[in-house]
């Protein structure tokens, strides 16, 4: 049994993945804009996941742009058959590298044309649609129409899944409403828990919680708390913040991302470390408490 195997399962649509998968973000270059440095390294990453046993990669064609979705067929295309790649759509980028709004029903048909293209597939597993209120965080605002342009092209057969990102409870339920909803993609970590309740609410649904920047994103978690947990049982301050995600709820799937190898295997060991109820409690405290 590899570490990977070790994290479980669930079902994402009505494909069953492992619960620690990869984020190909920083397969980009700088500000997830541009190539990267080594893109031999990128390549490398990808194989390597796979080698792993990692069947869930999260991507988008805005990363880069397009550089992310080009590097995972290079790397893998013919994708093995347990493989699942997904994918949002809702945002390009600016020529200085900013996140610009791209929610109208035209854009939002370029860019599944453009995922499929790029990562070259006939059908997309799951398009994560993100609400762009704000860029930063969720915001409220109807979703209705984007979501509606999204669930044409899945009746086109362009679309196999939909899922959300960076969506409040309220627009969870205008989207269910609409057509079927197989994940939630919102900022969560052992630090950044506003989410707690959606996640129990859509665990007891059946329905994945995907954590982006699970840990801490552009800002690592650092915590004495988390230090001292890490240190008891020999590993990384990282690992046990992964191994507490897969602890807190069946339903979370895991994609830290990296462009290292050696960071790769780091996270992937993650599934392997178990945390008594003593560690899960003083890891509790961070979010009362924060970082230290």
């Amino acid at each position: 049994m590899s570490s990977v195997d070790q994290s479980g399962t669930f079902l994402l649509g009505d494909r069953s993945v492992k619960r620690l998968g990869y984020g190909a973000m920083q397969l980009a270059g700088p500000g997830v804009f541009g190539p990267p440095k080594d893109r031999g390294a990128a390549l490398a990453v990808l194989r390597e996941a796979i080698s792993n046993g990692v069947n869930h990669i999260d991507t988008s064609d805005f990363y880069g742009p397009h550089i992310t979705n080009e590097i995972i067929r290079e790397a893998l295309h013919p994708y093995p058959k347990d493989l699942v790649i997904v994918t949002k759509i809702s945002a390009r980028r600016g020529k200085d590298a900013s996140w610009i709004p791209a929610f109208s029903r035209e854009e939002l048909t370029q860019a599944v044309h453009d995922n499929l293209r790029n990562l070259g597939l006939d059908v997309l597993e799951v398009v994560n649609l993100r609400a762009m209120f704000d860029i930063h965080g969720p915001a409220e605002g109807s979703i209705e129409a984007p979501l509606t342009a999204v669930a044409e092209l899945q009746r086109k057969g362009l679309v196999r899944h939909i899922g959300l990102s960076n969506v409040t409870p309220a627009q969870i339920s205008e989207g269910r409403r609409i057509c079927k909803i197989v994940c939630v993609q919102n900022s969560y970590n052992l630090a950044q828990r506003g989410d707690d309740a959606m996640i129990d609410g859509l665990a007891r649904d059946g329905i994945p919680y995907v954590p982006f920047f699970p840990l801490g994103g552009f800002n690592p978690l650092q915590s004495s708390a988390l230090s001292n947990v890490a240190k008891r049982l020999g590993a990384t301050p990282m690992q046990v913040a992964l191994a507490w995600l897969l602890r807190r709820a069946p339903n979370i799937l895991l994609i830290p991302g990296t462009s290292s190898v050696a960071h790769l295997r780091e996270n992937l060991a993650a599934a392997g470390l178990q945390l008594a109820d003593d560690a899960m409690k003083e890891l509790d405290t961070i979010i009362s408490a924060g970082p230290a």
